[in-house]
């Protein structure tokens, strides 16, 4: 009797890398929230080249939202989107965090030059209802 042929697991079968295209300037997209920090190089199109976070560099807790941690994060991803061939840069900073202008700095001294600095954090006009009023 014969046994009948194993089907595949698509689990194991692994997915094709995606090709993406490095030109000489990009965008960096900086999410700085009250608990981490994350980098994104893209190129014009938007899709990402290379990225880093406070807590992918091994930052644990309170430790994740410091100027320090953001530079180490821009330090990380921008040598690896630098050794790709990004040179010039525009840069989109969103959200409240605390190391948005160090994350800057450290890609400037990556070797990549910025060219303009723009904030795209969103903010409410007059947002959500806010809750009752507390009696005491």
């Amino acid at each position: 009797m014969a046994k009948p042929a194993k089907a595949q697991n698509s689990a194991k079968s692994v997915a094709k890398k995606r090709i993406v295209k490095v030109d000489a300037s990009g965008e960096v997209r900086i999410s700085a929230t009250f608990n981490n920090i994350i980098i994104s190089f893209t190129n014009k199109a938007g899709q990402v080249i290379s990225w880093s976070s406070a807590g992918k560099m091994g930052f644990k807790g309170s430790k994740k939202n410091t100027p320090y941690a953001a530079g180490q994060a821009a330090a990380d991803c921008g040598k690896v989107a630098y050794d790709l061939g990004l040179r010039k840069v525009e840069v989109f900073v969103k959200g409240p965090g605390a190391g948005r202008e160090s994350a800057i700095r450290t890609l400037q001294t990556a070797g990549i030059e910025v060219t303009t600095i723009k904030d795209i954090t969103p903010l409410p006009h007059n947002g959500c209802r806010p809750s009752k009023r507390r009696r005491v």
